[in-house]
């Protein structure tokens, strides 16, 4: 398994002037790692990034899992939009950025199961600097968006997410699921937009489930 931290984030450099898109990064990182075909998985943002890549790159995925992903082109309801302008304003004015991420933890619907998990959220949310609330970041979007051709994928898609997880993941998923023939769908009970971490043994087990079945490759040994 691979993971890497997207610009501004983790370890990874913070963006630059330079325009970048982050389905490209991605490109750069597999072929640098000498990988051809990867089952993708993508969280959140994540998540519309591996469907970049999947429309994108059709021929290097070879099975792709959407977790409470949002995507490029989707437009959000008003509610939604106005909680995220809610999130930017706070890190901006005197509240700071510690205000900011009450505000975005409170969207998460966060239900643990394991009693470590809300210390572990916290935590990372207390890591994360704060940038792209406060600085035009030059990434760039798909164009045109994914959304608008999802009929290029012919690979399996599993769409997961927590029962609980805010509408707009479910209606994205829901549009995924209607337009992809090959598209599974996985709704983790009693459970928010970070599954992952509230029960990662029921997250995992809906993971490789699908994964079992559909990550290899016929043209390669076995899954990356």
């Amino acid at each position: 398994m691979i993971r890497y931290d997207l610009r501004g984030f983790g370890r990874s450099a913070l963006p630059e002037e330079t325009r970048y898109r982050h389905h490209d990064d991605l490109r750069a990182l597999l072929d640098w790692l000498g990988i051809p075909s990867a089952a993708l998985l993508g969280h959140s943002t994540g998540g519309s990034i591996a469907l970049d890549f999947a429309v994108s790159h059709p021929e290097a995925v070879h099975a792709l899992v959407l977790f409470g992903a949002i995507a490029h082109g989707y437009e959000f309801s008003p509610d939604f939009a106005a909680a995220m302008q809610a999130i930017y304003a706070s890190a901006q004015a005197e509240e700071g950025i510690a205000a900011a991420k009450m505000l975005w933890l409170r969207l998460l619907a966060f239900q643990p199961e394991d009693p470590g998990a809300e210390d572990e959220l916290h935590r990372m949310v207390a890591d994360y600097s704060g940038w792209h609330w406060l600085n035009a970041d030059p990434v760039l979007p798909r164009e045109p968006p994914a959304l608008q051709h999802l009929d290029i994928i012919r690979r399996p898609i599993l769409t997961l997410l927590g029962e609980r997880d805010v509408p707009e993941c479910h209606r994205i998923a829901a549009m995924v699921d209607q337009a992809v023939p090959a598209a599974e769908h996985v709704a983790l009970a009693g459970l928010g937009h970070m599954a992952n971490l509230e029960a990662p043994a029921r997250f995992n087990d809906a993971v490789l489930a699908f994964l079992t079945r559909f990550a290899r490759d016929p043209g390669s040994p076995g899954p990356a």
